[in-house]
């Protein structure tokens, strides 16, 4: 049997198969987006009437393989991962993920994972090593058996910036709120704006927390319970295309950009992380009387054992699984940056250091000058994450690392807790992090663990996508240059 007949045949996918029709027909919805998610984290896939989903829950939908690579060409014109002669994958949409879109209440969204042709000769039906979503539930799965029923759980923290634009259309430079953090007046005159994002992620499954204005102009944060880490990733891609949709809606435009403006703050997105074991699966209505999908994309895990919590007297310092998960991400940060901060503006971020740029390698409790930061009993946070990455890469990633570290008893050394800057003046050999993105190409490049997170076909499409982005940039003529060189002589 196939991968991809495994996948379709799973025990209890028949039954949410039905619940979907069922869903269909009292939502009265005509219309299905299938997505899956490219190597830049990017939602693609097709539309398809909801009247063939049974069919397409069965058979999928085919799409060219370069899709998984966003169908770019190189700056040699070459298209990126797969050239034209490359068969055409099969998505198969995961019901679990069904939900009705709240601006277009006639269209719903499902999730696919992603498959070879029926008809390859090699590994025909094998799961698609480009489809990095499929690849986090499957690491996942792996982590989970080799530890002994450890899961990862992962709750983000997504900062942007919400623009404005002149009465052309054109991007005028500038937020729509000023520079102030935590202020309520400024968090006030977005309300129209995170009001309507917060009224869609409650009808898509996000249980929203908190939220808050931050230090740059038009800059917010709005955070949802932390979960799963696939459930997590879907949730994160979720709030992006709510955010380009209100953005739509109010004539501004959503920046996820990380450092559009030099001087403040850039858009981090702090990533915390746990490892857990048991737990109950809960649905939460979110107000709804009737859930406007399946019961999967409103299902939290609560309770079990957080392995990172303290098991000595030590109440700031995290227990054995912790710290061991602690001293893998340490080994493999400069390898991480490269997918953490995955493209050329997010080294503008780690230049800035006057706005707490996390580039030491180093990790401490509550100290916000480490590259990870214990923020509580229990998790630590992944601080140089930024926002235009891709968290189903970064989940994979995250779980080698944790994998290296707990198998192989890596000791992250004593937490700092001084600010980096004052224990480097005290005389202590604190190593950065790359600070361009050719530099965490070539660390990733000589790490075969968090290689192992991106197999195959992945770890190609990634490497030749972000090499191309790196060279297009070294050889381009900027602004910068410019003003630099135009009217000086040598």
């Amino acid at each position: 049997m196939t991968d991809l007949e495994k996948h379709v045949n799973r025990p209890g996918r028949d039954k949410i198969i039905k619940d979907v029709r069922k869903k269909i027909d009292e939502l009265g919805i005509t219309y299905i987006y299938f997505q899956f998610i490219s190597v830049t984290g990017r939602n693609v896939g097709k539309g398809i009437p909801a009247d063939h989903w049974e069919r397409i829950a069965e058979k999928g939908f085919q799409l060219v393989y370069g899709a998984t690579a966003n169908l770019f060409v190189d700056r040699h014109k070459n298209y990126i991962g797969y050239g034209p002669e490359a068969k055409e994958l099969v998505g198969i949409p995961d019901p679990e993920t069904f939900v009705q879109i709240p601006w277009d209440k006639r269209v719903a969204r499902v999730y696919c994972t992603c498959f070879r042709n029926r008809e390859e000769r090699e590994n025909p039906g094998g799961h698609l090593t480009s489809d990095c979503r499929g690849n986090l539930r499957i690491h996942h799965e792996e982590f989970t058996k080799k530890h002994k029923g450890l899961k990862l759980r992962i709750g983000t923290e997504p900062e942007m910036m919400w623009l404005t634009r002149n009465q052309d259309g054109t991007p005028t430079g500038k937020g729509f709120s000023k520079p102030y953090c935590y202020h309520i007046d400024q968090f006030e005159s977005l309300r129209p704006v995170f009001m309507k994002v917060i009224e869609y992620s409650n009808a898509m499954g996000l249980d929203m927390i908190q939220g808050d204005h931050e230090d740059a102009p038009g800059q917010l944060e709005l955070n949802w319970m932390f979960d799963d880490v696939l459930r997590n990733a879907d949730r994160l891609s979720t709030y992006r295309q709510i955010c380009a949709q209100v953005a739509r809606e109010h004539g501004i435009i959503a920046c996820f950009m990380t450092k559009p403006f030099m001087g403040v703050s850039a858009s981090g997105c702090h990533t915390n992380m746990s490892l857990w074991k048991g737990g109950t699966e809960k649905v939460k209505k979110l107000h709804h009387k009737s859930l406007p999908g399946v019961e999967g994309v409103f299902t939290y895990v609560e309770g079990g054992t957080n392995t990172f919590m303290p098991d000595t007297k030590d109440v700031q310092l995290p227990g054995k699984i912790g710290l061991k998960s602690i001293g893998g991400v340490m080994k493999h940060l400069p390898a991480l940056t490269a997918i953490g901060s995955s493209t050329v503006n997010s080294y503008r971020r780690l230049w800035d250091q006057g706005f707490w740029a996390p580039v030491y390698a180093d990790w401490g409790y509550q100290n916000r000058t480490c590259g990870l930061r214990v923020s509580a009993p229990g998790r630590f946070e992944y601080r140089s994450v930024d926002s235009m990455h891709n968290p189903y890469l970064m989940g994979s990633a995250l779980l080698k690392a944790f994998d290296d570290g707990i198998t192989n008893n890596i000791d992250p050394g004593k937490p700092e807790s001084r600010n980096i800057y004052e224990a480097q003046k005290a005389g202590k050999d604190v190593k950065k992090l790359p600070l361009s993105l050719g530099e965490a190409l070539d660390r990733l490049k000589e790490d075969k663990v968090i290689q192992s997170a991106m197999p195959d076909e992945m770890y190609k499409v990634f490497h030749w996508y972000k090499n191309d982005e790196w060279e297009k940039f070294l050889g381009a003529t900027t602004q910068w240059d410019l003003d630099t060189y135009l009217d000086c002589l040598p």
